[in-house]
């Protein structure tokens, strides 16, 4: 039988998380896909007035790769001009979605031309056909390859000097851990050379319900039945969610966020206060505050998980957040 192509919402995803997902449960105890995502064709770019976008393999063997958008007026502005780099790392609870998914879409046209910035979306690979730290892996390996990238579009255009690891969602818990190595590689990345990290609702949790999931469990974007299904499928086998990929407080409390201090490295955490992780995310800044970290946070009131792709106007202000974040890093560091 062929997959069927999935429309959001798909209907309550309290009655079957996992179909909400577009997942089948086998009595087995395993779990197959049921339905494709759809995906935004590049050649839907050709005519925009805005943007130049290319798609560019990574790892073949992989099927990863990335979505590169540069602003036409880059191209059309002084000889030597270049933009700030905004690696960005797209959400779907590490097992669905894509870089090519139509909700990123408004993201990349609205960040690329009024940041402006050159936009790198990277595809990686999801779980639970490649459970964490698959994702991790691939993300890092794509900054490995904007590192030694001969591309015209990142060594004409781009100030890999000034570059920006941004995820939202499942992608902030990944841009988080590849923020991690990547500062213990800081002189090996060069001249690729990070300035911050942009943390958009990123996606944690414990094993203890947190005020602000218990009272989302009827929440119709991302209730906590949801988010058990989506650490079921992407954590390392054996283990709970009090494992460091899940947890973050974990890995600042034993020190490996220390590097990243001694780098000078901002951090911005975004979100809503409607948010169903919201206590998750506040708990991160609390304790990035008590490491003394350059942090942002920046909560917006009322929302929900993913607001962004379903509201322009809130798309419209997380994009003056995050310009004023990436301005500021940039002025404060040139």
């Amino acid at each position: 039988m062929a997959k069927k192509i999935a429309q959001f919402p798909p209907g309550d995803p309290r009655t079957d998380p996992y179909g909400f997902l577009g997942f089948v449960r086998n009595p087995d105890g395993s779990v197959a896909r049921n339905l494709d995502m759809p995906k935004t064709p590049i050649s839907s770019y050709d005519n925009s007035p805005f943007l130049l976008v290319k798609d560019i393999p990574i790892n073949q063997s992989n099927n990863t790769w990335v979505r590169i958008f540069l602003p036409r007026k880059a191209v059309e502005s002084s000889p030597g001009t270049k933009l700030p780099l905004l690696i960005f790392i797209h959400g779907g609870g590490f097992v669905i979605c894509s870089a090519a998914t139509p909700y990123f879409d408004d993201l990349y046209n609205s960040f690329t031309t009024n940041i402006p910035v050159v936009m790198v979306s990277i595809e990686y690979r999801l779980a639970p056909e490649h459970r964490l730290p698959a994702a991790y892996d691939d993300c890092m390996e794509a900054l490995q390859w904007i590192k030694n990238s001969q591309d015209e579009w990142l060594t004409k255009y781009t100030d890999l000097s000034n570059a920006f690891l941004m995820g939202s969602s499942a992608g902030a818990n990944i841009a988080y851990h590849v923020g991690l190595h990547a500062s213990t590689r800081f002189d090996d990345l060069k001249p690729l050379n990070i300035k911050g990290l942009i943390l958009h609702q990123p996606f944690f949790g414990a094993t203890k319900r947190s005020n602000s999931e218990l009272k989302a469990v009827n929440d119709k974007i991302l209730p906590p039945c949801v988010c058990d299904v989506m650490w079921e499928l992407s954590l390392p086998v054996g283990v709970d969610r009090d494992h460091e990929f899940c947890n973050p407080v974990l890995s600042i409390k034993s020190g490996q966020f220390d590097q990243i201090k001694a780098l000078g490295w901002k951090i911005l955490v975004s979100g809503y206060e409607g948010d169903s992780l919201l206590d998750h995310q506040i708990k991160l800044v609390k304790v990035l505050e008590e490491k003394g970290v350059a942090l942002v946070a920046k909560f917006a009131e009322g929302g929900y998980h993913g607001a962004d792709s379903f509201e322009f106007p809130k798309l419209k202000a997380l994009c003056e957040v995050v310009k004023d974040f990436v301005k500021s890093s940039v002025a404060v560091t040139a």
